[in-house]
């Protein structure tokens, strides 16, 4: 296992400093809250539909006075819980014929997953809140540009009492925009939500452990559904 010394040059390069509420914290007193987004088939829409989602998209964004980035994250699927579930099936079926299709399509699915790689895609919005902001847009690249914030007042300038209303403020003001999102992308027909604490810091844990972010549980269930 790393020492405590080996995990200190990655996290020099995070500009979180805490996670409160599943609010991103960053030095200097800027502000981040990641937003999960569903997603939607567009291509299966009509014309018509293409064309109302792209003008309520379009208000979307001039709606707002604030940037925010959009982020999409790739996982790759472990299945291994799904076809243990299909093997625990198939024990338990005592039809011959249902019981051989059963075994043929797990080993079907383990052939094909093998050779292809099943993966997943999330979909996040970061709505950011900086201390002083200036005017123009921020430059941003790569998938953690979301963490680089705008010139900041000194926060250790400030009084512990100072800074715990400054902070209560700011969370407020944070806390309408991502309000604003939600609604915004409601009216395009997204769904979406703040992530939680845990799932926030899940999330980095995958971003900087590409090798182990493998998204687990695909339940028998909601593979039938789908």
């Amino acid at each position: 296992m790393p020492s405590r010394e080996d995990a200190l040059p990655t996290q020099q390069f995070i500009d979180i400093e805490a996670v409160e509420n599943g609010v991103l914290l960053l030095r200097g007193g800027s502000m981040r809250q990641i937003v999960a987004v569903s997603g939607l088939n567009f291509d299966l829409k009509s014309e018509d539909e293409q064309n109302a989602i792209i003008f309520s998209y379009q208000n979307f964004l001039n709606s707002l006075n604030f940037t925010l980035q959009i982020f999409i994250h790739s996982r790759k699927v472990n299945i291994d819980g799904y076809l243990a579930g299909l093997k625990g099936i198939e024990a338990g079926e005592m039809h011959p014929l249902l019981k051989t299709q059963l075994a043929e399509y797990g080993e079907f699915i383990r052939s094909f997953v093998a050779e292809n790689a099943i993966m997943q895609k999330s979909f996040y919005v970061v709505v950011p809140y900086d201390v002083v902001e200036i005017g123009g847009v921020s430059s941003s690249g790569g998938a953690l540009s979301f963490l680089k914030k705008k010139k900041s007042v000194d926060q250790t300038a400030l009084s512990e009492t100072e800074q715990s209303e400054s902070r209560k403020r700011n969370m407020g003001q944070l806390s309408q925009r991502v309000e604003q999102v939600i609604a915004g992308l409601q009216q395009i027909g997204l769904a979406s939500e703040p992530l939680e604490e845990q799932a926030a810091i899940e999330l980095f844990y995958n971003l900087y452990n590409p090798e182990n972010a493998e998204k687990k549980g695909l339940s028998i269930d909601a593979a039938r559904d789908n």
